[in-house]
């Protein structure tokens, strides 16, 4: 599932008020869900099956059947997720420096990319294969740059 699936599918599932969303087990889609977790977008993700979110089948099943699970989170009956928009394109890939990321954090505008706003992270993809998926502000503390996904609010 390319990016903009997962975004898509996000979305929609908050609009059409589900509790939980099941998407394809990559390490893209993991990598991203779990940057949503830690900023509060999600309460909880699990690995499992197609037929349910059950670690022990997940290790038993095939590539074909592995899910992650995402329960989403809600506030006063409004979705957390407001907003999931893509930046990095297939078409236009945006990489930003360490220069730009600080830019777009401390709410300057870098290359095209609007900066962040109060309670917006942005996801980042680095050349780092420990910390691959990483939210902007924390590729910023480590130093590492690379291609700014997408950023949710």
């Amino acid at each position: 599932m390319l990016p903009y699936n997962l975004c898509a599918h996000l979305q929609n599932a908050f609009r059409a008020r589900h509790q939980k969303v099941v998407v394809d087990h990559t390490t893209q889609n993991l990598g991203i869900l779990s940057i949503l977790l830690r900023a509060g977008f999600v309460s909880s993700i699990a690995r499992g099956t197609v037929a349910a979110p059950d670690p022990a089948q997940f290790h038993a099943a095939g590539d074909a059947q592995r899910r992650i699970w995402a329960s989403l989170k809600y506030r006063d009956e409004r979705p957390v997720l407001n907003h999931m928009q893509l930046v990095s394109k297939p078409s236009k890939r945006i990489f930003m420096s360490l220069t730009d990321l600080r830019l777009i954090c401390s709410g300057r505008r870098a290359q095209q990319v609007k900066p962040l706003g109060m309670g917006e992270v942005a996801v980042v993809r680095t050349k780092d294969k420990e910390n691959e998926w990483l939210e902007a502000r924390e590729a910023l503390q480590m130093g590492l740059a690379g291609e700014v996904i997408c950023r949710a609010r």
